[in-house]
């Protein structure tokens, strides 16, 4: 591979740069140093072409970033824009640091969700700490104050040696910084599977709320205005964050630690060369603090309020210079920095480092031409640093300054060897090149082969073994306490889900649900909004349209069956490495499946991230795109909760039961038939029209008050949604039992073992579109006939009541589960044990 293109073609040496850098440190451009950069040859060329020149070392370090695929999408961006990201709500699509809605009367809100899932992997703690507090500074940022978050978790299997560390990790470094931070955490989602061993996903959700004449914008506005850095000082942590979430894992990072214990930690003195960097991924890692982060927040809102700045940006993925060059992008306008000014806490800092820290609790503003001294010193106030760094620029070029042997932290001689005149441009590119213009790649695409040939196309229960008469019981308690499907209690419990006395409905139901106080003049209107994260990976491996389309259909049904209306969506795409076509072909098609499902619920994608490379050693994780909805409450009155509130209630299923949707094969990569025959594949089916009719159903009786409880049917099936339904009500209210007769219907699958077949699919299938609710005799009529109005098939399957769950299913023997509540919720909160402990 030869990296010098001006030779190869015949122009003139000059073009080439060969003055020797003046910056100890800096390493000359050699095709090993460009490959540890990750540019490819012919991005390679495209930069030499742009610039007229070889790059200089730290410029190729500001490629790198920027061209990563965390940072560029430029493997994922040709495929996104088939999303629907429109609507009468929307006000700020994609292309933001968060998305906007419309919630009425003057107000939005804002939100979305990021992934952390290297960092997590490397340091649990550190990683998931810093990855809430990047998504809580990308809300704020828009002029809104953080009001709920949520994650979205995927963990390797239960018994894998660093399954503990990581799961304890992971939850204590999400709650220690929103917990310090002062935003509840107020529901998530969880999941265990073999195929995340070597590689977890820590998936971050924040939502906001601000007045729609107060929104904020990452743009450099204004030629000549000055820019401002502000917030914690700039260390060696964190360098190259951006290139290593852009990487997979190699052998020998999946046992724990990463590799490289000598490489350089955070703070310490020294070079950090792309060499070091590239053989110890924990200098990658960033170090949160949430105090400094709370204090951020509230000097950001002060601004906004005094109305000094005209854009505003976090520095998060490739730190000083992500945030510059998006800001510049955007407004179509340059960027002049002087390095010189830039607030630091590590001696003797090249360009290189300064520029692709990550150090967190950092964000550059763009002031009004005039106000950077009030805006000085507000952020004193808030005991901030803050700097002015440099100002907009009509160039449309990126243009960073500094002065060699300058280094305010060294010796009184060093400290003054910043003379005016002095300093050197160490970087000048054209902004597009790093924004619009970086590369954009239709990799090729292929399906990936069936695993087992027939054996995978065979409907699930071809494989199905019947549990011994009358343990239908016992296979319920198994599922329910099984680390998949069972309470997340000991998660929820560590983070504060209840702080700003909000939370209307708190973890552990469907959907969170949070009022919002919106001061409008001298009155207070309260909001109340829903959120809801979800994605079965399993269904996406065994077809990604299908299952990238559920993803959306159950986060919406969640927050329906909350009392909302589903009003935007964010996404978090994690697959394995876009270099192989099977990769790709399963993140194209799922967002076919997700623009489809979008279009079919009428709500849009307003924002989102996209992780690439996760895999270990060339072992992919299951296709994984996570989906964040937001729901909107009419009423305060509206809002609903999974549990049977009393005795004497009718239950309703409205929807289709499992095994009665055409074509489907209910048990098909439903957690039962993994756990009870270890197949993974099955043929899921999604009648998106019915998906839509079901949730305007449900919230239309939602409005109407005639619904005690709502609760759809996803993991596990009806069998443990019913459990759910008994046994989830929060402390100091009673569980309320059941008693329900399943009617028969064809399984849709015929083998010798038709009788348990037959069961196990209306227990334990997971066909999608069903709902279950409870309703007051008096309003029973109402449903039905509602449902009939709607063509939503509706099925009354028996009665709440009494301390156990209940359940006969007819067929050519009956067959019956009962299970005494006290066991099922003693099964579900025990569900983590094996792994945590007690």
């Amino acid at each position: 591979m030869t990296h010098h293109p001006s030779r190869e073609s015949g122009e003139p040496a000059a073009a080439a740069t060969s003055k020797p850098s003046p910056f100890p440190g800096d390493l000359p451009i050699t095709d090993e140093l460009v490959r540890q950069h990750k540019v490819s040859e012919s991005e390679y060329r495209t930069i030499v072409a742009t610039l007229g020149r070889e790059p200089s070392y730290t410029e190729l370090g500001v490629f790198s970033v920027m061209w990563s695929e965390h940072c560029s999408y430029k493997s994922s961006r040709v495929h996104l824009r088939r999303l629907p990201t429109k609507g009468p709500r929307v006000i700020q699509g994609p292309g933001e640091n968060a998305g906007v809605v419309d919630i009425g009367d003057g107000f939005a809100a804002v939100f979305k969700m990021e992934s952390h899932n290297h960092p997590s992997f490397i340091e649990p703690y550190q990683g998931a700490a810093t990855g809430v507090g990047g998504i809580l500074r990308d809300v704020f940022t828009m002029g809104a104050r953080p009001i709920a978050s949520l994650n979205s978790l995927r963990f390797g299997r239960p018994d894998h040696p660093r399954t503990p560390e990581l799961l304890r990790g992971v939850v204590a470094g999400i709650g220690g910084y929103g917990n310090s931070f002062g935003v509840p955490t107020v529901g998530g989602e969880v999941s265990f599977d073999s195929k995340y061993d070597g590689n977890i996903l820590v998936n971050a959700f924040t939502c906001g709320v601000v007045h729609k004449d107060r929104i904020f914008y990452g743009r450099a506005s204004g030629i000549g205005n000055p820019i401002l850095y502000v917030g914690a000082k700039t260390g060696r942590d964190g360098i190259h964050g951006a290139t290593m979430a852009s990487d997979e894992f190699g052998e020998g990072e999946v046992t724990g630690g990463g590799k490289g214990s000598e490489s350089a930690k955070p703070g310490e003195e020294g070079i950090a060369t792309a060499a070091s960097l590239r053989s110890g991924v924990r200098s990658t890692m960033q170090v949160g603090d949430p105090f400094m982060g709370k204090l951020l927040l509230e000097a950001c809102l002060e601004l906004f309020q005094l109305d000094l700045l005209e854009g505003i940006q976090d520095m998060g993925a490739a730190g000083l210079t992500s945030s510059s060059v998006e800001m510049a992008g955007r407004a179509k306008n340059g960027i002049d920095i002087d390095l010189d000014r830039v607030p630091r806490r590590a001696k003797r800092m090249a360009p290189y480092e300064i520029l692709l820290s990550e150090s967190q609790e950092r964000m550059l503003l763009v002031a009004k031409r005039g106000c950077e001294e009030r805006v000085l010193e507000i952020c004193k106030k808030w005991e901030l640093d803050a700097a002015v760094i440099g100002h907009v620029t009509d160039t449309k070029r990126w243009v960073v300054r500094a002065t060699p042997g300058f280094d305010p932290l060294a010796d009184a001689k060093a400290a003054g060897a910043r003379v005016a005149g002095e300093s050197v441009v160490v970087c000048d590119i054209p902004i597009d090149i790093l924004t619009d213009g970086a590369p954009v790649y239709d990799r090729p695409r292929v399906q990936a082969a069936r695993k087992g040939g027939s054996e995978r196309e065979a409907p699930a229960a071809t494989r199905f073994t019947s549990p011994k008469a009358g343990s239908w019981g016992d296979e319920l308690l198994a599922l329910c306490g099984s680390p998949n499907l069972g309470s997340r209690r000991w998660i929820w419990k560590q983070y504060d889900h209840i702080v700003r006395g909000g939370t209307a409905v708190r973890p552990g139901g469907d959907a969170g649900v949070v009022r919002v106080p919106c001061e409008l003049g001298d009155r207070v209107l309260y909001k109340y909004l829903a959120f809801s994260v979800d994605c079965n990976a399993r269904q996406v491996e065994n077809d990604p349209f299908v299952g990238g389309a559920m993803a959306v259909a159950e986060s919406c049904r969640n927050v329906v069956c909350a009392g909302a209306e589903p009003i935007g969506l964010t996404d978090c795409l994690n697959f394995g490495n876009p270099e192989r076509p099977e990769v790709m072909e399963q993140f194209a098609r799922a967002i076919d499946g997700i623009a489809a499902a979008c279009r079919a619920l009428e709500v849009p994608v307003v924002s989102g991230n996209v992780s690439l490379y996760n895999e270990t050693a060339g072992a992919a994780i299951l296709p994984t795109p996570t989906i964040a909805c937001v729901g909107l409450l009419a009423d305060e009155k509206d809002v609903l909760t999974p549990w049977f509130k009393r005795e004497g209630d009718t239950v309703i299923a409205l929807g289709v039961r499992a095994g009665l949707a055409k074509g489907s094969d209910p048990l098909g990569g439903s957690e039962y038939a993994a756990w009870r025959t270890g197949s993974r594949g099955g043929a899921p089916v999604l009648d998106l029209e019915l998906e839509a009719r079901l949730q305007r159903l449900v919230l239309t009786l939602a409005r109407e008050h005639v619904l005690a409880s709502a609760h759809d049917v996803a993991d596990g099936g009806l069998a443990v949604a019913l459990a759910e339904c008994c046994v989830t009500a929060p402390e100091g209210q009673r569980d309320v039992g059941a008693r329900i007769t399943l009617p028969a219907h064809d399984a849709s699958v015929s083998t010798d073992g038709a009788d348990a077949v037959s069961t196990a699919v209306q227990f334990f299938g997971e066909t999608p579109s069903l709902i279950l609710v409870s309703v007051a005799q008096e309003h029973v009529e109402h449903v039905l006939a509602s449902a009939r109005k709607a063509s939503v098939s509706a099925e009354i399957l028996g009665q709440t009541g009494g301390d156990a769950l209940l359940v006969d299913a007819a067929g050519a023997t009956r067959a019956n589960l009962q299970v005494p509540l006290a066991r099922l919720r003693r099964a579900r909160e025990e569900c983590l044990t094996s792994i945590v402990g007690e």
